[in-house]
């Protein structure tokens, strides 16, 4: 080997790699500074752009289903809410449709008896059979309103009260203590379980 090989040999040996030269600038830095190193900054960014659209993706994904699940759970209670709403309305039509079927049934017999008292009544010369059938039928039909809820007034003597009271005029009272009170009645007032459902028309003392 002749001189200039060991000299080029010498050199070679002297002359630091890229590796060797990393290596010493990692030992002689401090951590700060290597915080500082663009090229660490840059790798640490790369992971965080290779790892925010796997988290973004996953947050999506979890609304996207939340979303459904609450849209399929409102869905389905408009769905029931619709139905109860349209069966509740047909129940009320039809209630309101056989309310008085009840009492109109009940009432088919009193009408049966004033049809056979009119037929009686164009034959008979005995005026006081022709009052005892009238009173009879009329007799049937209070009891059958009776056993309905439906209840007379009773007002004559009674304090004047507008309550369940229509005053169709005043009159001298006939005695001092009928003053501010009922003293005859024009049309009688009923309660229906123990609702006022006509006003007793009356005349009060003054």
């Amino acid at each position: 080997m002749n001189f200039k090989d060991m000299f080029n040999k010498n050199k070679k040996q002297d002359t630091p790699t890229t590796e060797d030269i990393n290596e010493v600038n990692t030992e002689n830095t401090t951590p700060e500074e290597q915080a500082e190193n663009p090229l660490a900054d840059e790798l640490n960014v790369s992971a965080e752009v290779e790892e925010t659209p796997v988290n973004e993706v996953s947050a999506e994904v979890k609304l996207k289903e939340d979303l459904a699940l609450a849209n399929d759970k409102y869905l389905r209670l408009y769905a029931e809410f619709d139905n109860y709403k349209r069966r509740t309305t047909k129940e009320r039509v039809d209630l309101l449709q056989t309310a008085g079927k009840e009492v109109i049934v009940s009432m088919l017999t009193v009408l049966d008896d004033f049809e056979r008292a009119a037929k009686a009544m164009e034959t008979s010369t005995d005026v006081n059979a022709v009052k005892e059938g009238v009173a009879l039928v009329q007799s049937k039909l209070k009891s059958i309103l009776t056993q309905k809820g439906l209840k007379e007034m009773e007002t004559k003597g009674t304090t004047f009260d507008a309550d369940i009271h229509e005053a169709i005029t005043s009159i001298p009272a006939p005695t001092t203590d009928l003053k501010g009170k009922v003293v005859d009645e024009l049309e009688k007032g009923y309660y229906l379980n123990d609702k006022v459902v006509r006003f007793a028309k009356v005349i009060v003392g003054a």
